[in-house]
């Protein structure tokens, strides 16, 4: 089959019709069927010939093809095995692994360590919606060395990840990644170029690791913990949310707020990433 036209939808039914797959709503299956936005996905993970890429879901193998062709290896995991059959055909390369496991129990550490030495790795996907913030979150939390990450997402869920303080989108993920990543939306991408094809448009969002977080705190754990307890209520004012959350007295909370500069009744929406590591150090300083 020819590799240039294996993202066209006529050849893509043929393949997929010759080996009785069968799209899975259950894992939020849309293959790409569109090349120019293959190619620009790739571009934007600026590969060379030192890249290694971890694709997370390759699916039917259009976006892997152009990995494979620009990256020095790549390791592709996808939790459908039935696509095995598919990609013996559509995806024979020299410089390709298939693992065929859930990614959220794939020990990443230990894949890049045996899979990727002296390489410059990156994370490279077209994410299933409903799995989108705990795959990003797993990849943030476990701190692999990687360079960069670009994946397709829901477009409301790249301007989450890309949102400032204030705005409606703004919550836990945003800062989650803003203490890792620059982030930017690379390109938004309507939902024809997709099959099936989904009811919403994506966004490619594209993450530059920094070499070290984005503030230095006493305790990352406790940094985590207030974010989270300051948006588990979002109508409810930091002192109300972080007192309820952290279980931990409100007359306590108070002292924290009021030796962070920050004032009680505002809500969690409104703080940056170092207002809210001032928090979470302040708690950790009035528990010792």
């Amino acid at each position: 089959m020819d590799d240039k036209k294996l993202y066209s939808p006529k050849v893509m039914k043929y393949i997929l019709d010759k080996y009785g797959f069968k799209f899975s709503k259950s894992l939020g299956q849309n293959f790409l069927i569109d090349g120019n936005i293959i190619n620009n996905i790739a571009e934007t993970a600026e590969l060379d010939e030192n890249s290694g890429v971890i694709e997370i879901g390759p699916g039917f193998g259009t976006l892997t093809q152009v990995l494979c062709s620009k990256a020095k290896k790549v390791v592709a995991i996808e939790v459908d095995k039935s696509l095995e059959k598919v990609h013996k055909e559509t995806l024979d390369y020299d410089n390709i692994k298939i693992i065929y496991e859930d990614f959220m129990k794939v020990d990443v550490v230990k894949l890049i360590d045996e899979e990727f030495q002296g390489m410059d790795v990156k994370i490279v996907a077209n994410l299933p919606y409903y799995i989108t913030t705990p795959i990003i979150m797993k990849i943030l939390e476990e701190r692999y060395k990687i360079s960069k990450i670009v994946v397709m997402v829901q477009k409301e869920v790249a301007e989450r990840l890309n949102s400032t303080a204030g705005s409606k989108e703004y919550g836990a993920i945003t800062l989650a990644v803003n203490y890792r990543a620059d982030t930017r939306i690379a390109m938004i991408v309507p939902n024809t170029v997709f099959m099936p094809r989904p009811k919403v448009d994506s966004a490619v969002i594209s993450f530059d690791i920094l070499d070290k977080p984005r503030i230095q705190v006493l305790d990352e754990n406790m940094l985590f913990a207030v974010i989270k307890a300051s948006f588990g209520q979002r109508r409810k004012t930091l002192l109300n949310g972080l007192s309820n959350n952290l279980k931990l007295p409100k007359e306590q909370i108070k002292m924290v707020l009021k030796r962070a500069g920050i004032d009680p009744g505002v809500r969690g929406e409104t703080l940056n990433l170092q207002q809210f590591g001032d928090i979470a150090d302040e708690i950790i300083k009035l528990s010792n």
